[in-house]
């Protein structure tokens, strides 16, 4: 059942239909990395320069030398911490259009079923923002775990499959259930939810594929909220 949601969504992933919100989610990512990038130049220059000034009112012949390094080290330093924002900032946009992801899925692959109700803006913005803490509470979580003998990458695993197997399934679940409905589903069948979550970590786990996390993880789970609905009478929708 995991492995079968895994591949449809994988399937999906790639599919005509939903590349507009791939290039969405690629188009917005690069704007806000670029405004990013240049709000945090100009605080750099309009504060840390000054500063360094300071220093040298006379300005003798080797600070000029010694700012043009720090202004190449500066530009590397911001470039790595954009690098390093390139995924929290991914799955941020990507929750905005993860209901577009799971009607394209349902349109597809359920025709036959009723469609599920997307979230209002409101609660579309929270839940992203949501998504966000998730991905980045998970991994400094696991980032802390890491210097525990014996745990190192079991514990980035284990945290971001529970973490993100519950947050994506109670995505697709609230879809067409109520919120306490969803939560209640999920915590009945977490054993299944949670190995869904560690396919969801390992996915993560992979360089550049990594920011289509929260499109795959969103694809995956609405498969086997699926799958498990209708192996499950007490829940059937």
């Amino acid at each position: 059942m995991i492995l079968d949601a895994a591949r449809l969504s994988l399937a999906n992933l790639f599919a005509p239909e939903t590349r507009s919100v791939f290039w969405k989610v690629l188009g917005l990512t690069v704007l806000v990395l670029i405004g990013l990038w240049f709000a945090l130049r100009g605080l750099f220059i309009s504060f840390v320069f000054p500063w360094m000034a300071g220093f040298f009112p006379e300005m003798p012949d080797w600070a000029g030398w010694l700012s043009f390094v720090f202004l190449i080290a500066a530009g590397v330093g911001l470039a790595l911490g954009l690098a390093l924002l390139l995924s929290p900032v991914t799955a941020l946009i990507a929750g905005l259009f993860l209901d577009d992801v799971a009607e394209v899925i349902e349109k597809k692959d359920y025709p036959q079923d009723a469609p599920g109700k997307a979230m209002p803006l409101g609660p579309a913005m929270a839940s992203s923002i949501k998504f966000l803490g998730v991905v980045v509470v998970g991994n400094i979580i696991a980032l802390f775990l890491l210097f525990i003998p014996g745990v190192n990458l079991v514990a980035f695993f284990l945290v971001n499959g529970y973490l993100l197997g519950r947050e994506f399934f109670e995505f697709a679940a609230m879809r067409f259930r109520s919120p306490p409905e969803a939560r209640l589903f999920r915590a009945k069948h977490s054993p299944t939810v949670f190995l869904g979550g560690l396919v969801i970590a390992l996915f993560l786990a992979i360089p550049i594929v990594n920011l289509l996390t929260p499109l795959f993880a969103a694809g995956m789970m609405v498969h086997l909220h699926k799958l498990i609905s209708a192996r499950d009478p007490a829940f059937r929708v």
